[in-house]
């Protein structure tokens, strides 16, 4: 999965400005105590961080 993509799948769930604060500041224990951003820079897969958002936020399935 690109970033773009993961980018605008966070957005569209999350609106623009929620998803922004989210991916700076939300530390996820699943991606190693990391923020989204942190676990782009380090090389963390897209779709891998997107799977754990979706699992840490109850995103439905069919939005998956």
């Amino acid at each position: 999965m690109r970033i773009t993509i993961f980018r605008r799948l966070m957005a569209d769930e999350f609106g623009s400005l929620r998803a922004e604060t989210l991916s700076k500041d939300h530390v996820l224990s699943s991606l190693g105590g990391r923020t989204v951003d942190e676990a782009l820079a380090a090389g963390v897969p897209a779709k891998e961080i997107w799977h754990e958002v979706c699992e840490a936020f109850d995103v439905p399935a069919e939005r998956r």
